[in-house]
This record gives C-alpha cells, structure tokens and sequence, in this order.
C-alpha cells in the first residue's frame, strides 16, 4: 500500500513543543542577567505551566499524543536503535523508543528544574537548591542539544523532515494512521492562556524599556478616567 500524506501531532502538542523550546531557550539566556531576573523566572512559570498541560494531554489527547502510544520499554529502545545501524532501520509514525526516552526525562527535569528554580527564588532550601536548579538546567540543556542531533540523524536515515513536522503536524504514512482532527480549540486555549499570563505579569514593555519589573508593579497607576 502506498503511503501518503498524513495528520500525527495536533496542534496543542506543536504549540506545546515550540512554545517549550522558546520558554527554555529565553529563560537559560535571561538566567545571568540581573536586570531580566523578573522575565527569567516569568518563563520559568511559564515552562511549568506548559509542562502542567502536556501532562493532562498525555492522558487526553489525540493518538500519537498519548503516553500510552509511547511507553518507556528498554528491549524496545536497544530494538530501535539496533535496526539504526541496519539497511532496514525501524520506522515509526510516532515517537520512536528513544525518542520517547527523551520526552520523560525532558518533561521530569523540566519539572525539576521549575520547582527548584520556584525555590531559589523565594530563598527556600538555602544554596543547595539554588545549585541544584543551576545542574538541573545545564542537564536540561544537554538533552535539549542531544534530542536536536537525534532529530537530524533520524530525519537522515528515514529521509523525513522531523522538525517540518513538528511545525505542519504531518508525515508520511498509510492511510489509517493519521489522526482525525487539529483541535484548534485546545490549541488557542493554550495560546491564550500564555499571553493572558504574560500580560497579566507585565513584564515585556517595562524591561523592554528600561524599567524594572518589580518596580514597574510597584509603581502606582497613572492617571484614571476623568
């Protein structure tokens, strides 16, 4: 039978994915700078409240966005990575077994990395939770760059764009095994709970020009309706 093009990930797990990558990059860029600490620590509730969501869309979700689709099998991630060095490597429409590996422990050390940063930033558990945090994000990061050479060598060998699917939600496959729907509901609830967020922390305008966040908040409202 042959294959076609097909829908795999929704678009709230690609909203998810990207949104992630952009909160992680701008929170380890932000992370030295004292006069960015309120944005640093505002995409690090932001990462939470991503991770929060992929948890229950894991459980909710459509297909190939389930934990079930992808579990943690170590004879299925050596099996996988085995066929790699063959001429018939295993192909999967989904996570493969290594990738799914990277998904959990991205999606614990965020967790991680949020909590312990929640800690340092109201002085809880003292330095070693401070050093913890600054561990955890560096691990992070690792794996970040490691899952990024994973998806050039996979998207190699299976000659498929991995990171196009990831932003279009469709790869190649038989008919059948695509998912039905985008649900761009969920998706724009997602959207818009990060900007109601980030509007409800005022944070962007005020250090964009200058102006601290804490003391942007601190500052009376100007003015009023006459």
């Amino acid at each position: 039978m042959n294959k076609q093009r097909i829908l795999v990930w929704d678009l709230p797990t690609r909203v998810f994915h990207w949104l992630l990558a952009a909160s992680f990059l701008g929170a380890w860029l932000s992370a030295e700078s004292e006069r960015y600490r309120d944005i640093h620590v505002a995409l690090g509730y932001t990462v939470l409240g991503l991770v929060a969501f992929r948890l229950v869309w894991g459980l909710i979700g459509t297909r190939y966005a389930r934990f079930a689709s992808f579990p943690i099998a170590p004879r299925r991630i050596v099996h996988y990575l085995k066929s790699l060095l063959t001429p018939a490597p295993q192909h999967h429409i989904g996570h493969n077994p290594a990738g799914s590996l990277a998904i959990y422990a991205l999606l614990a050390l965020a967790l991680l990395v949020g909590a312990s940063g929640y800690a340092a930033y109201n002085e809880i558990g003292g330095e070693a939770l401070a050093q913890l945090h600054e561990g955890v994000a560096s691990a992070m990061l690792g794996l970040v760059l490691i899952h990024i050479g994973a998806v050039i060598v996979s998207s190699l060998i299976h000659r498929e764009n991995l990171a196009a699917a990831m932003l279009n939600g469709h790869k190649r496959g038989h008919a059948g095994e695509g998912i039905r729907s985008k649900h761009w509901f969920v998706a724009a609830v997602v959207l818009v709970a990060t900007a109601g967020f980030w509007a409800g922390s005022a944070g962007l305008l005020p250090d964009a020009i200058g102006i601290p966040l804490s003391a942007a908040l601190s500052q009376p409202a100007q003015g009023g309706r006459g």
